[in-house]
């Protein structure tokens, strides 16, 4: 698979080296307890990882079956390193689903106690996100929801 920029993102595959390295530091990353290293780290589903070029951000998207009953398309990872504010980045990226899933609802967890803000999910939620409730292990769950037309769009234009 070829790397694709778009906006301000490369697509890159799932094992992708550098975007291996920017998941190990985001606080969710999963370590096998003898060390190995994984091959593959965003999981089942379908999937979409995005790097920055300069290799300072990155997002995954994957869109699969939710055990907690969430529908739509899940923010896996989103860990920003580099001087762009986190909110352009995240606008890039849900155009970038929404070409991919059009239509769908985009949502992320946040884990307010591994995170160093006072306002965990601010990122998000300057880019449009809106709080939608708390899962059961008490992560944060923000959502994007898709535009709608305006039933009244074209009406005494």
């Amino acid at each position: 698979m070829s790397a694709c920029l778009v906006s301000g993102w490369i697509a890159v595959p799932d094992g992708d080296a550098r975007a291996r390295a920017i998941y190990l530091r985001h606080y969710s990353a999963r370590h096998y307890a003898d060390g190995r290293q994984r091959a593959l780290f965003v999981g089942p589903g379908e999937k979409m990882v995005l790097l920055t070029p300069e290799c300072d951000a990155l997002f995954i998207w994957r869109k699969f079956i939710s055990d907690a009953g969430q529908q739509g398309v899940n923010c896996a990872v989103f860990h920003n390193e580099g001087p762009r504010l986190s909110s352009e980045l995240i606008r890039e990226a849900e155009a970038m689903a929404w070409q991919r899933w059009p239509g769908e609802r985009l949502y992320t967890y946040v884990a307010p106690r591994k995170i160093r803000s006072t306002n965990p999910g601010y990122c998000f939620l300057m880019a449009g996100w809106t709080r939608c409730g708390t899962s059961k292990g008490g992560l944060a769950i923000l959502e994007q929801l898709p535009a709608r037309p305006s039933a009244e769009k074209g009406e005494g234009e």
